[in-house]
């Protein structure tokens, strides 16, 4: 959130004439301080970007991070999702999607200015999360008229994020989690909590045949050495442990058993 305060020191500037951890954007030179926020705008900051960092296919995300599209513009989205980089410092261009939260205070022309500026330097979306009033999130894209999204709906972001994101996530702690939740099962390679479940009785029906065999050989007398043993452990093939189990109950010699 930005606000205007009278302790403004004069311009224009250079990006380069800031330090990180100054409070203050620039826009075309021009500084604007940006003051801390309170417990609601900065919680529902840290949901909104959980929700959006854990996404399958974000690289890199953050919070109040600089981008620098020109050496006088200097602006800081609440949160900006972006390619990943290994920049010290400011962060060349804009972000392809950046969130906005606007509480108490907000200057609305200093708003859309931000917006514009983003817009026109090469953003794709920007997301204005409204903490007063009835919660509701404004699409902005580059000429495109301006949407408004409510509770129930969902985001979306082709070629930014994978999964859509519930309106709710970008301010609400539970439905963020859930979201975070989601996004972090597909990063492991699950789909959602009941695949985790049946990967697991796979798993548990795959090591029991495995271990069939290895009994049935021993009862049969037949000794196999490490590597064998290691073998029908680690194999996941159902099929191929099907047919090693019949053949453990006919053949003489345990080498015999992977013919």
């Amino acid at each position: 959130m930005t606000t205007k305060t009278g302790s403004i020191p004069h311009g224009p500037f250079r990006v380069d004439q800031l330090r990180e951890g100054d409070r203050y954007e620039l826009s075309n030179g021009h500084p604007i301080y940006c003051a801390p926020s309170g417990r609601d705008h900065s919680g529902r900051n840290l949901s909104g970007g959980g929700a959006l960092e854990t996404d399958p296919d974000v690289e890199w995300a953050g919070v109040d991070a600089g981008f620098t599209p020109t050496t006088g513009t200097l602006r800081a989205p609440d949160i900006a999702v972006a390619a990943a980089g290994d920049e010290r410092g400011w962060i060349p261009g804009v972000p392809p999607l950046a969130v906005e939260y606007c509480g108490p205070g907000q200057d609305e022309q200093e708003l859309e200015n931000k917006i514009a500026e983003l817009l026109d330097h090469g953003t794709q979306q920007v997301w204005v999360v409204r903490l007063v009033g009835p919660r509701r999130v404004e699409v902005r894209c580059p000429k495109q008229p301006v949407r408004v999204l409510g509770p129930g709906e969902i985001l979306t972001a082709p070629g930014i994020l994978r999964n859509p994101v519930p309106v709710e996530a970008l301010y609400d702690r539970d439905a963020s989690h859930r979201a975070m939740l989601r996004n972090l099962l597909q990063r492991a390679g699950y789909e959602s909590i009941d695949a985790i479940r049946e990967s697991g009785m796979t798993e548990g029906i795959d090591r029991g045949v495995s271990e069939s065999i290895l009994d049935l050989l021993a009862d049969r007398g037949l000794c196999i050495d490490a590597a064998s043993r290691e073998r029908i452990l680690g194999c996941r093939d159902r099929t191929q442990l099907k047919r090693w189990l019949l053949a453990a109950a006919r053949v003489d010699d345990p080498a015999r058993l992977f013919d």
